[in-house]
């Protein structure tokens, strides 16, 4: 789902790939400013929803935008719908700010560690401890398979098949090995992550996958969903998390429009939590060719979408990195001891999206 626009005129493009387009993130386009760092193209967002503004015009005057609604549920904060996405509601600020940085620690340090599955696994198999490596400046190395054994400071050692195998070493060592071997460094992999999964592991080519080895969502998510599941369960019924993928988007990343319709059932909602820098959400509707609406997506902001909802194409065009449209200052203030450092400097340029469901 991630990827780079298709070729094609516009006249062929339907309504949520001209919206994707009108949002994505392009850089001018100017050969004498080549040296300097690149800027991006200025684009129009008067006609993004932000239910941030929203919230607080709500709570001081009472009042609300044509086709927004205030969804009467007796939760905590203040939950909103729109007219005509039943089944669509946003919580504005749900996830507390200690929270936010609880899950973007572990979003980084332990979703990705096997037996979690992530979209290296195709190319390298399974690699443990990325985000220390990383930390540590280390570099994955992959060597021939010998009769020798990799020096004994390796450590994160994975198996790639009968050819070779990948292991993290300290930079100096792994850069004496010259051209015999391919070196990647694990700050790139990092970077480079882009899905893990929880829970139930998803096959994305054939749904759930109930065979292959998984652990448990962790129990504080678990709880976290499942109270911010509420809003969109049908009356006596409790949501039971099964299944979560967390997406990782850097600089000029995206996640194309997609229906998310491998669960059995569609009542439950997909609890959807953001974190890290502000992002741009498109909802559409059943075809590609309704007109979508954009929305902001802000750290600790939750989505649900369940019933008719769980029918409308969404994806996410855009985050916004730089330093005035990121918003996160609040995340900065919480990730200043030196031990945060690297989660900090993660963030400020990454958002991080925990969509959590009940898969049967």
């Amino acid at each position: 789902m991630y990827g780079s626009e298709r070729a094609g005129d516009d006249a062929e493009r339907t309504a949520f790939r001209k919206s994707e387009k009108k949002y994505k993130l392009y850089y001018e386009n100017n050969p004498k400013s080549s040296k300097k760092k690149k800027q991006p193209k200025q684009v129009d967002l008067s006609e993004v929803l932000d239910f941030k503004f929203i919230s607080e015009l709500f709570n001081q005057k009472g009042e609300l935008p044509p086709g927004v609604v205030h969804v009467n549920c007796g939760f905590e904060r203040s939950v909103f719908g729109l007219e005509n996405r039943p089944g669509f509601y946003f919580i504005p600020g749900a996830v507390t700010l200690d929270e936010q940085c609880k899950w973007i620690r572990e979003s980084l340090a332990n979703f990705p560690q096997p037996p979690n599955r992530t979209n290296h696994n195709v190319i390298y198999g399974t690699i443990s401890n990325l985000f220390a490596a990383a930390k540590e400046c280390k570099i994955f190395v992959e060597e021939e398979r010998s009769n020798n054994d990799l020096d004994s400071d390796s450590s994160g050692s994975v198996s790639n098949g009968d050819c070779g195998r990948w292991t993290f070493h300290e930079e100096d060592i792994a850069r004496s090995r010259g051209k015999t071997c391919k070196l990647v460094p694990a700050s790139v992999l990092l970077r480079k992550l882009r899905w893990s999964t929880l829970g139930l592991q998803f096959n994305w080519s054939n749904n759930y996958d109930v065979s292959l080895p998984h652990k448990k969502i962790p129990d504080a998510l678990c709880q976290l969903a499942k109270r911010m599941a509420a809003p969109a369960m049908p009356v006596g019924e409790e949501f039971l998390p099964e299944a979560a993928i967390v997406n990782y988007f850097g600089s000029g990343d995206t996640l194309g429009g997609h229906l998310d319709d491998m669960e059995a059932d569609w009542s439950k909602p997909i609890v959807s939590m953001s974190f890290g820098c502000k992002a741009i959400f498109l909802l559409g509707g059943k075809s590609r060719e309704d007109e979508p609406l954009a929305m902001f997506l802000r750290s600790g902001d939750v989505v649900l979408m369940a019933g008719e909802a769980r029918e409308c194409f969404h994806g996410v065009p855009r985050i916004f990195t730089d330093e005035e449209n990121a918003e996160i200052t609040p995340l900065e203030s919480q990730f200043s001891d030196e031990d945060d450092r690297c989660f900090l400097n993660y963030i400020r340029t990454s958002r991080i999206n925990i969509n959590i469901r009940q898969v049967f």
